[in-house]
């Protein structure tokens, strides 16, 4: 497979919205509900704790199978990287929400599952500790991504994968900007708590 279709078949992978799917079998709008995000957060506020594993578990699995697809057919760390990038870019951006769709979390993690499984460990160690502590998945999201870039460059220090880190961690961050605001404003929800509408 060329290097242009891997990228290609990994931003339609990406776009797949597990979430929007899952909400449907339980008669929800998930674009309609609570913040409107499509990842396992909003998932969990509005059709409760197994729909949000399933949802949870597809994002992950489809930024995994990317980047292990792309290993596979002895992609370099490279495209390794672009495949990572492209697939978290389709989850932001789906084909199937006209260009809507969620924050690349979960995706981000299932990327460096393959590409990096250490830092991988690392971020997940950092977003659940964060989640727990403060009762806040984004800030979890946001303080785990946002220290990916030096993670990576501590404890897994090839060049490209730095340059990959710094790339995910803005296209993360970058979606987390409203979230930011509440954060500060303090109107942020917390985990758990119940979607308006759900």
């Amino acid at each position: 497979m060329r290097p242009a279709l891997l990228i290609l078949f990994a931003f339609v992978l990406g776009s797949i919205p597990f979430g929007v799917i899952i909400a449907k079998t339980k008669g929800l709008d998930l674009k309609k509900t609570g913040s409107g995000n499509i990842g396992a957060t909003n998932v969990l506020r509005a059709a409760g704790k197994g729909a949000a594993l399933l949802t949870l578990f597809g994002d992950l699995l489809k930024g995994a199978a990317a980047v292990a697809i792309a290993r596979y057919l002895s992609a370099n760390l490279f495209y390794e990287g672009l495949t990572g990038l492209s697939v978290i870019l389709g989850h932001n951006f789906s084909l199937f929400l006209r260009f809507r769709g969620g924050k690349g979390v979960a995706t981000g993690l299932g990327v460096l599952v393959i590409y990096s499984p250490q830092v991988a460990i690392l971020t997940l160690i950092i977003w659940l500790a964060t989640a727990l502590v403060t009762k806040y998945s984004s800030l979890g999201a946001i303080i785990s991504f946002g220290l990916l870039p030096v993670n990576m460059l501590l404890f897994d220090p090839a060049g490209i994968k730095v340059l990959v880190s710094i790339l995910i961690a803005f296209l993360i961050l970058a979606r987390h900007k409203e979230n930011i605001k509440r954060l500060i404003q303090g109107t942020e929800r917390k985990i758990g708590e119940r979607a308006r509408g759900a």
